[in-house]
């Protein structure tokens, strides 16, 4: 019987276990262009470009958002949907999940 609980509880902690690591990330699918000739093959998380003004072509499927700071932080200054591009004076970053 003490072995059946043991048995149990080790399934019942690996269950919990697995439901609380996180999911894995998925990186968009397809390219972001930054003017320069910069491109990110399926991109995922904060780019830097280091241009001015800051250029950007999604052709992912994924929103891609624009920044003011460098470390795609502080407000979102522009959103850029699967497909388009924007020009941003003050843009700083891009972050893209």
């Amino acid at each position: 019987m003490r072995r059946i609980a043991t048995v149990f509880s080790a399934l019942a902690m690996a269950g919990v276990t697995a439901l609380a690591l996180p999911n894995p990330a998925f990186a968009a699918q397809g390219r972001l262009v930054f003017a320069g000739g910069q491109v990110i093959q399926n991109p995922s998380g904060c780019y830097q470009p280091n241009i001015w003004p800051l250029i950007v072509r999604n052709e992912t499927n994924g929103y891609a958002l624009v920044y003011g700071c460098s470390d795609c932080s502080g407000d979102v200054i522009a959103v850029v949907p699967p497909g388009g591009s924007t020009t941003q004076e003050f843009g700083g970053s891009v972050y893209i999940a």
